[in-house]
C-alpha cells in the first residue's frame, strides 16, 4: 500500500518526483524511437480521407451532369414531336395569321433543340473533365493508401517492440503518482510540459542546474542538499535535487584535481634543476 502523501518528508517527495521524472523520460525515449512516423501516418490518413471526399464530390457532380444530359435529350424529343405536330397543322391553316403563328412555334422549337444540343455538349465536356479528375484522384488515393499501409506496418513493428516495456513504465509512473500529493504533482506536470526536453526535475551538475546549466550559488546548493524544502531553479523553474538523492556518483567531478596536482609536481620538479 502506498504511503500517505501527507506523511512523506520533503526528501521522500523529492525522491518520488525524481523517480517519476526518470520513468517518464524512459517513456519519452520509447516514443522517440517512433520518430515522425505517428505524424506521417496521421497526415496520410487525413490525405486519404480528403481524396475520398473529393472523389465522392466529383462523382456527385458527374451524376448531376449526366442527369442534365438525360433531361435535355428528353426536351429535344418533346421539341421534335412539337415540330412535327406544327408542320402537320400547317397543311390545315386557314389564314396567314395561323400560318405565321405555327411557323414561329416551329422556329422556337428548333431553337430549343439547338440550345439543348449545346447544353448536352457542354455537359458531356464537363463529364469528361470531371471523370479525368476523378481518375487522377483515385490514382493518387491508391498511392497514398500504399504509403499509409507501409508506414502503419513500420509503426506497428516499432510499437510492438516497445509496447510491453512502455506499459510497464506507465504502470510504474501511475504507482509513483499515487504517492505524490496532487498539488505537487500538478506543478511538476506543468513544469515538465513547459520544459523543452521534458525534464521537470534535474540534479545539480558542476554547480549548475542540470536543465538550463545556469550557475547555482553555494548557499542555494547547500539548501538543496539539506532536503528541507523543494527548491526550483530561479532561471528555468525546474525542481532541483542534489546528485546523491538522484543516485548519481560525481566521479567525473573529482578527476580535475589529480590533473592539477600532477601539473604542479612537474613544475616543482623542474625548479630544483634550475
Amino acid at each position: 500500500m502506498a504511503k500517505k502523501t501527507k506523511d512523506m518528508t520533503v526528501e521522500e517527495k523529492l525522491k518520488a518526483l525524481y523517480q517519476l521524472q526518470t520513468t517518464l523520460s524512459a517513456i519519452d525515449e520509447k516514443k522517440a524511437l517512433r520518430g515522425e512516423l505517428p505524424l506521417e501516418v496521421e497526415d496520410l490518413e487525413d490525405e486519404v480521407a480528403g481524396l475520398a471526399t473529393r472523389i465522392e464530390k466529383i462523382t456527385a457532380e458527374i451524376e448531376e451532369f449526366q442527369k442534365a444530359v438525360s433531361q435535355k435529350r428528353n426536351d429535344i424529343e418533346l421539341a421534335k414531336e412539337s415540330v412535327e405536330r406544327y408542320k402537320q397543322q400547317l397543311d390545315t391553316v386557314r389564314n396567314n395569321r395561323e400560318y405565321d403563328t405555327l411557323t414561329k412555334e416551329i422556329e422556337f422549337q428548333n431553337l430549343e433543340i439547338q440550345l439543348c444540343e449545346k447544353k448536352i455538349k457542354e455537359a458531356q465536356v464537363k463529364v469528361s473533365e470531371r471523370t479525368q479528375d476523378r481518375s487522377r484522384a483515385q490514382q493518387a488515393m491508391e498511392e497514398r493508401k500504399k504509403d499509409l499501409e507501409s508506414k502503419r506496418a513500420e509503426l506497428d513493428e516499432i510499437m510492438e517492440e516497445t509496447r510491453a516495456e512502455e506499459e510497464q513504465l506507465r504502470e510504474k509512473a501511475d504507482d509513483i503518482e499515487l504517492r505524490i500529493e496532487a498539488r505537487l504533482l500538478q506543478s511538476f506536470k506543468r513544469i515538465r510540459k513547459n520544459a523543452r526536453n521534458g525534464l521537470g526535475v534535474v540534479y545539480v551538475q558542476r554547480d549548475a542546474c542540470g536543465g538550463c546549466f545556469n550557475k547555482i550559488p553555494p548557499q542555494r546548493q547547500l539548501d538543496i542538499k539539506m532536503h528541507k524544502k523543494i527548491i526550483v531553479c530561479e532561471y528555468c523553474g525546474r525542481i532541483l535535487v542534489d546528485p546523491e538523492l538522484a543516485g548519481v556518483k560525481l566521479s567525473a567531478a573529482g578527476e580535475d584535481k589529480p590533473k592539477k596536482r600532477r601539473t604542479i609536481r612537474k613544475k616543482s620538479s623542474e625548479t630544483p634543476e634550475e
